[in-house]
């Protein structure tokens, strides 16, 4: 019988307007155009729940939720994501293309939201455990570049983050950068100023070893 290979699980990670979202869709069809089982996902979303759960978070008053809060919102839309999306398309063989997973919770409510630290803990071993990407890539960008290019998308209903000013957008930037010293085998930094094109050979150079290390079951 012929093995099957093992699931690639691999997320998106930064600040606002560094291009990830972009990067992620042209990286699953690249993929696609290979020929491989690919799912392109997001968070909070990827499941019906996620989605709705999304809504309250990215959009409406800066301040109606705490950090605190906002995290459990991001790993109540997580917990359902993981169990009926990405677990089953790793458990299938797929490579699961992420926007944005764990790490965007560290930064966004532990770090720059100064969540309780033991509260992020305690999520992330009840929802994740072990399911972790095998590989990260962190998309880094001076914040006021990354400011400047969000606003210009012109998605005014899911501005809730960006309007949060540029010392909670610095914190994300060194929050996320943090991770590249802490967790360097896993987390890899991408060079978001460059142009497209350049950024998407930047993702592809580290994809390309992440697939050839699949693994088969």
């Amino acid at each position: 019988m012929k093995k099957r290979q093992k699931g690639v699980f691999i997320t998106f990670e930064g600040g606002e307007g560094t291009g990830k979202t972009t990067q992620a869709r042209i990286l699953a069809a690249r993929l696609q155009g290979f020929g491989h089982d690919v799912l392109l996902t997001r968070e909070p979303g990827g499941t019906p729940q996620g989605e709705a759960l999304r809504q309250l978070l990215v959009s409406g008053e800066v301040t109606q939720w705490s950090a605190n809060a906002e995290a459990m919102l991001n790993y109540a839309a997580r917990d359902a994501h993981l169990r009926e999306v990405i677990k089953p398309a790793i458990a299938r063989g797929a490579i699961v293309v992420c926007d944005r997973f764990l790490d965007s919770t560290f930064a966004y409510q532990q770090v720059a939201g100064n969540c309780d630290p033991n509260l992020i803990v305690a999520l992330k071993r009840a929802v994740v455990g072990k399911s972790l990407p095998d590989v990260t890539l962190i998309f880094d960008i001076d914040p006021m570049i990354g400011l400047a290019r969000a606003s210009a998308r012109g998605k005014a209903h899911e501005d809730r983050f960006e309007r949060k000013g540029l010392v909670f957008h610095k914190q994300l930037r060194k929050a996320f950068r943090s991770l590249l010293k802490t967790d360097p085998n896993r987390c890899k930094r991408i060079n978001a100023k460059d142009e497209v094109e350049q950024v998407s050979r930047q993702v592809w150079k580290m994809v390309e070893g992440v697939l050839h290390g699949r693994r088969a079951d």
